[in-house]
């Protein structure tokens, strides 16, 4: 009894162990490709549960069928038409459309169809870069050049063999020199601009120099028409003093000479240590006689 209740577990597992190798799910993001034998059978497109038979007799692979991006690795350098050396990173953006096509005449994973879409783009590049000067791959013409290199990639993929893929779109992300041309670019920029921050200073200080000769020029001008002015002022004042003067003293000559007195004692006697010896009865001290003509003592400073 325990041995028929073995037997009968034992063959559900098996039972369950076959039906389940017969039974397999495609994901929405790819595509099933059934073998028979080595041979592709059948490729299933849309996503599900599906049923096949169990291995040897077939058995069932995946192939991504969503966009896929490749990216440029390759550093090495190309020659544009005036045999300038650049260097250029691109990306693709490809995706498989028939998978017995791809398998056939590409590889049985996307890594395969990588490495040739690759080398099929970068030749692409290089023949068209060759034909272009660097100014037109680095200006509006870049267009022109990727839709050249789109062109011939898909005449090679969907050639005598199609690879069963779409190439949807190439573009440049970075164009540059290579390093030693780089430096020297950099160098001959580095130069220009020196040179142009020198021609500024130049003139910026022959500017200066301008100015200030100019504002100099300007103050110069400023003090000797003051100075004039100033002249012209103290001549009008000493002409109006000497006419006050004159009507004054015209009026009385007695206080004229009173006054010219005074002016010649308060100039003889500037200074303290100032010593001088005069005759008491000479006109010099007139006006300290007075009119009684006493006279006064020599004076001492």
């Amino acid at each position: 009894m325990n041995s028929k209740i073995g037997f009968y577990i034992s063959s559900a597992l098996v039972g369950l162990a076959v039906i389940s190798s017969m039974l397999f799910v495609v994901d929405q993001r790819q595509f099933g490709v059934v073998y028979s034998l080595g041979q592709i059978k059948d490729v299933i497109t849309e996503p599900g549960l599906n049923v096949k038979l169990p291995p040897p007799f077939q058995n069932v692979t995946y192939i991504d069928k969503r966009l896929l991006t490749l990216d440029n690795a390759d550093t090495e350098p190309m020659l544009t038409a005036e045999k300038q050396r650049v260097v250029i990173d691109w990306y693709a953006r490809w995706r498989i459309t028939d998978p017995s096509e791809y398998i056939r005449n590409v590889g049985l994973d996307e890594t395969a169809g990588a490495i040739q879409l690759a080398r099929v783009v970068r030749n692409a590049f290089q023949e068209e870069i060759n034909k272009r000067t660097v100014k037109e791959l680095l200006s509006l013409k870049r267009e022109a050049l990727l839709d050249d290199v789109k062109r011939e990639v898909l005449a090679a993929v969907k050639g005598a063999k199609p690879w069963g893929v779409d190439v949807v779109d190439v573009r440049i992300t970075r164009a540059d020199y290579v390093d030693a041309i780089t430096e020297s670019v950099y160098r001959r920029m580095e130069a220009e601009r020196k040179r142009v921050a020198n021609e500024l200073r130049s003139t910026g200080a022959a500017e200066g120099e301008k100015i200030r000769a100019d504002a100099d020029r300007q103050r110069e001008v400023t003090v000797a028409n003051a100075y004039r002015e100033a002249q012209k002022i103290k001549g009008e004042g000493d002409a109006q003093a000497a006419q006050i003067y004159a009507e004054s003293f015209g009026r009385d000559a007695q206080f004229a000479q009173f006054y010219r007195s005074l002016e010649a004692y308060k100039t003889t006697f500037s200074k303290k240590s100032d010593v001088m010896v005069v005759d008491p009865s000479s006109d010099f001290f007139k006006a300290f006689r007075g009119s009684g003509g006493s006279s006064a003592p020599a004076a001492k400073k």
